[in-house]
């Protein structure tokens, strides 16, 4: 009934009764608060996409290198069309533009979650299956071996559906990329196109604040998502042998995905109802500033052809980027947009690894401290540069000292750490054997591809009971195993034989998560200070006529340098530290276990050799700044000397009128 009176009423300027029935689809401040939800919930699947991200890794045995492509796929569609956004602008009928992204990520979503479905229960390799032992995992030695349910699990692994996950998740976050490109652009220039010029700064703030929250609640989400086993929708309880302590856990990462769908499917149906134009707000005192009013039919730079502005692309970027402060400032937020993407993906996989936590709760620590306090230095930033009236100089300062501090707070933590565990067989590499199998337990016939790992009484761990010569299991009332023993692998007291517990030693380093989150939170919040103010620079540094594209071209420099490559260097890198690979029907899966100090130093290494290279483009700022500065010895401005590029013009002018006034004597 709402919308047939919105297609009847749809007349400008009609009667006061009509205008009651249509207040609703044609307030902007309604349409602020529906977009406020939609940017949150989009913003919630890409944060739940990097918080489960070392979840997929190991359900489908992907290597770091891989999930870090995969989790920078949804900038390749971005990218591409991005271009496109700033052309079509307001020629568009924008809200439904909106709503049809928003749907797309909707599909997308559920795509991402579909492999759930297609393939079978998740199958974790710790088995043997013998005559004598219904998949025990105990060494067995002298007793035959049954293969058939090994070969009929590696047939499940061949098959089509198996095969197909990955191409389906990348065509996920491809669509989903493709599904956020008109969703920010065109609500915040919607936004601004309609909103009283008094109110426009306080919705888009509101806004902003709002959708910044919304990386920490896919992070959260994630942390509570993953607490349920993957396949608790097709086993029963008493079938679920893992914990979320064990390192072969696998969390229901699906469950996100379809709960992040839901919320876009609803946030996205208000834009099938809101008007191509809105009446401006507070009535017509800013009429002139409509993008249909007339001004706009006679402003021949909007009535450029596709061809066109295609053509003027290159032209107009090189005379953007040809300014030396603005190609400074963004390299430097590249730099810092380069670490944010690499520690997203892949901080909560080290805390995992490098502390003994679960999922769950590395997932907590990012969600719950570092983006929170990610957003607060960010608003801090704005408070302190208006506070302070800083000027470009003293913004670019501001931002040199931040990034500063940041390395100052982030090196310490490349020294918080411990050694991986003794692993028989493993590590040190001084001990370690070609099959990771050792003499005590070669007569064991323990399968290359097994992994369950135990902790032997001496301190010593081992990837499975077979591998630490384990023959006996002991187990509660609820069937769960507490003890493996008559191990020959393990020394026990007396020098008989020890016993293993089921789960991980742990690298014994849970005294130092306290001390290691504290500073990664201060490192968040310190760096996010340059956030506003480096924004400022780059608004205040290029021509009027060049102010949007220069913003556009920016985001674009982020995706190509920094949002795509990132998390696949990150993940690079780490797979560089990995010591023993996963098998499975001889094929390499995810790694199994990786050397911590390397695997610290050179994950939080990168960090600080983007942190330098964020602080040497701002230091050249300031220098490039100073040295204009002294040239051109600019007369004071009232508002903090914001008129950089305003000086630079009156100093042309005035050269010009000069050069006029000597022609007209001579």
């Amino acid at each position: 009934m709402g919308a047939n009176n919105l297609n009847v009423n749809s007349d400008p300027a009609g009667s006061r009764p009509s205008a009651r029935h249509r207040s609703l689809f044609n307030s902007i401040k309604f349409f602020v608060l529906c977009h406020s939800l939609l940017q949150l919930s989009q913003l919630l699947v890409s944060g739940y996409m990097k918080s489960s991200i070392s979840t997929i890794e190991r359900r489908y045995g992907l290597s770091s290198q891989k999930s870090g492509l995969l989790a920078a796929f949804n900038e390749v569609g971005n990218t591409i069309l991005i271009v496109f956004v700033s052309f079509f602008g307001s020629r568009v009928h924008r809200p439904r533009f909106i709503g049809g992204g928003a749907l797309l990520a909707c599909f997308a979503s559920l795509l991402m979650a579909l492999p759930h479905f297609l393939n079978g229960p998740y199958d974790y390799t710790d088995r043997i299956s013998s005559s004598g032992d219904n998949s025990s995992g105990l060494c067995q030695s002298g007793r035959p071996f049954i293969t058939s349910s090994s070969n009929q699990s590696c047939s499940e692994q061949e098959s089509p559906a198996q095969q197909g996950v990955y191409p389906l998740l990348l065509v996920g976050q491809l669509l989903l990329g493709i599904g956020a490109v008109p969703i920010q652009p065109f609500g915040i220039s919607y936004i601004d196109d309609y909103a009283s010029k008094r109110n426009s700064p306080l919705y888009l703030g509101i806004l902003l604040a709002v959708t910044s929250i919304g990386p920490a609640l896919g992070f959260i989400t994630g942390s509570i998502m993953l607490r349920y086993y993957v396949d608790f929708d097709k086993l029963y309880k008493d079938e679920i042998k893992l914990d979320s302590k064990d390192l072969r856990w696998v969390g229901a990462w699906w469950l996100g995905f379809l709960v992040a769908s839901c919320l876009l499917f609803l946030t996205a149906l208000p834009y099938l109802f809101f008007p191509r134009d809105m009446p401006k707000e507070d009535g017509a005192d800013d009429v002139e500033s409509r993008p249909d009013s007339k001004q706009q039919q006679t402003d021949p730079p909007q009535e450029l052809s596709l061809l066109q502005f295609l053509k003027s692309f290159p032209r107009i970027a090189l005379r953007t980027l040809q300014s030396p402060i603005y190609l400074l400032v963004v390299l430097a937020q590249v730099n810092l947009a380069a670490l944010l993407a690499g520690l997203a993906t892949f901080m909560a996989k080290f805390i995992e690894r490098q502390f003994s936590q679960t999922v769950s709760f590395a997932t907590m620590m990012i969600g719950g401290v570092s983006i929170p306090l990610a957003v607060l230095g960010t608003v801090l930033g704005g408070v302190l540069m208006r506070r302070l009236n800083l000027s470009v100089s003293g913004a670019s300062k501001l931002c040199t000292i931040a990034i500063l501090l940041c390395m100052f707070s982030a090196t310490p933590l490349l020294l918080l750490g411990c050694s991986t565990q003794p692993v028989a067989g493993i590590f040190p590499s001084s001990n370690r054997t070609s099959s990771a199998e050792l003499p005590c337990s070669s007569s064991c016939r323990c399968p290359h591809e097994a992994f369950n790992p135990v902790c032997g009484s001496d301190g010593v761990e081992f990837r499975s009971p077979c591998h630490a010569g384990c023959s006996i299991v002991e187990k509660d009332a609820g069937n769960k195993v507490i003890n493996y023993t008559a191990c020959r692998c393990v020394g026990g007291l007396g020098g008989g034989l020890g016993f293993a517990s089921p789960g991980t030693c742990g690298s014994g380093c849970g005294h130092l998560l306290r001390p290691f989150v504290v500073l990664l939170g201060l490192t968040s919040f310190v760096a996010s200070f340059s956030q506003t103010p480096s924004y400022m620079m780059i608004l205040r540094t290029v021509p009027a006529e060049d102010k949007s594209f220069a913003v556009g071209v920016q985001y674009m420099l982020f995706r190509v340098l920094a949002f795509m490559p990132g998390p696949v260097l990150y993940g690079s890198v780490i797979d560089t530290t990995c010591i023993l690979w996963g098998k499975k029907c001889g094929k390499q899966t995810s790694c199994l276990y990786y050397n911590l100090d390397r695997f610290r130093q050179r994950f939080l290494g990168l960090q600080v050799v983007f942190v330098c290279g964020g602080l040497l483009c701002f230091l050249l700022t300031v220098v490039v700044l100073r040295r204009r500065a002294g040239r051109q010895e600019p007369e004071p401005v009232g508002k903090g000397g914001y008129e950089l590029v305003n000086d630079q013009k009156t100093t042309e002018k005035n050269s010009c009128k000069e050069k006029e006034l000597k022609g007209i004597k001579t």
